[in-house]
């Protein structure tokens, strides 16, 4: 799945969850942090193995459930205790990350060839063999106007809908993040 599937993904799971297990909608805070988590598996495991060549693949230390699970319930063990009455953003960051994994394995367990989700269990399963370069220009070259990708450009314009719907949040924040920036680098006010 591509950055933008994962994003929208994320985003309306956490929606749901938010409105229908929360009973409300998605803070901006919240987006902001579910939008890290969905990235996130893929800016841990990409560059440690396509750049740096310490991880077999792009898809195994931070895309592994073997690995996210426990580490997304301690970082909740630890933020339940020190934020007592409110939900932990970790929430929003372990929804987020999950969703990335399932996203990623989507495809492979819809086709029932589990073999190509075994990331989901590294390093229990081992990594199959790339045919694709392991490098970010040789993954971007294969895009092309798939059923796959018209089914995340679908899932993009629901999560547009969706994210319209519950008020546009974290928008307002990352709009404000060049001035705030420009003011803390020139000093003005």
């Amino acid at each position: 799945m591509w950055p933008w599937g994962h994003l929208a993904m994320a985003y309306l799971v956490y929606s749901l969850y938010a409105r229908f297990g929360r009973g409300h909608r998605p803070t901006a805070a919240a987006t902001l942090v579910v939008a890290f988590g969905s990235q996130f598996p893929d800016l841990v495991d990409k560059p440690l193995a396509w750049t740096l060549s310490i991880l077999p693949t792009g898809r195994s230390l931070a895309h592994s459930l073997l690995v996210v699970g426990p580490v997304v319930a301690l970082l909740y063990t630890v933020a339940a205790a020190r934020e007592e009455g409110e939900e932990p953003l970790v929430v929003a960051f372990g929804i987020g990350a999950l969703v990335h994994t399932f996203g990623d394995a989507l495809y492979s367990l819809v086709a029932l060839e589990f073999r190509e989700a075994g990331f989901m269990l590294w390093p229990a399963v081992p990594p199959l063999e790339s045919e694709v370069e392991q490098s970010f220009a040789a993954h971007f070259a294969l895009v092309d106007l798939s059923p796959e990708l018209s089914f995340e450009f679908l899932l993009v314009g629901v999560a547009a809908v969706v994210w319209r719907a519950d008020g546009y949040p974290g928008l307002a924040t990352v709009l404000a993040l060049p001035g705030r920036a420009w003011r803390g680098v020139t000093g003005a006010e």
